[in-house]
């Protein structure tokens, strides 16, 4: 009967998980479709115009960086054309000798440097808005001419009062890490189906 009920209990946690899951994402979606239709336009015109994407975040928004910028350079849901997209998360060459002889807060800032230029876009992924190397990052962006588009959730943090009139803030309107990771990720993929349409059109 025990382990019954463990079954029974942990069945209740599954269903409650998707439950959360599924109103998070109601909720985003009367929420954030204006701002991601602006931030896929934004990106649109800025690849038309020779301009890359690159893209940060710490932990599993890390993994969020990653997973857009391979999304460009390989593809979404069809063959098409590569797209110029970098995550300044996987080089641990350069992390790890920034964090070592510099400051870990400058680990992506730097590469904003040395890599971005007028005309590019970051894209920054944290669920709290605080990440201080990400903030560093957006402030050398700012320096550079370089657009924003934020993806946060919560109160947006510190990171909400870098944003531009010609930037972009998604925010995710829930205070649980996991729910906003969990609408990042359905935030990358109505971005890159919104590039894949306007650059090469219906999906035959």
């Amino acid at each position: 009967m025990a382990h019954f009920k463990r079954i029974r209990t942990m069945k209740e946690r599954i269903r409650n998980n998707f439950t959360e899951s599924i109103q998070t994402k109601i909720a985003a979606a009367d929420a954030l479709p204006e701002r991601i239709a602006q931030a896929g336009d934004m990106m649109v015109k800025a690849l038309l115009n020779g301009g890359k994407i690159l893209t940060c975040g710490n932990g599993g928004s890390a993994g969020d960086a990653q997973h857009f910028s391979s999304e460009m350079l390989n593809k979404y849901e069809r063959d098409r054309p590569a797209l110029p997209a970098i995550a300044l998360t996987s080089d641990v060459q350069t992390i790890t000798a920034i964090s070592n002889d510099d400051d870990f807060s400058h680990i992506f800032s730097k590469q904003v440097k040395a890599l971005g230029q007028s005309g590019d876009i970051l894209l920054v992924f944290s669920t709290s808005g605080n990440s201080k190397n990400v903030i560093e990052a957006m402030r050398v962006a700012l320096a550079k001419d370089m657009l924003i588009v934020s993806c946060t959730g919560k109160d947006g943090g510190e990171m909400a009062g870098l944003i531009g009139d010609n930037d972009v803030e998604i925010r995710v309107p829930s205070n649980s890490t996991a729910r906003v990771q969990e609408v990042h990720i359905l935030v990358i993929h109505c971005l890159c189906d919104l590039i894949d349409h306007q650059l090469f059109g219906e999906n035959e």
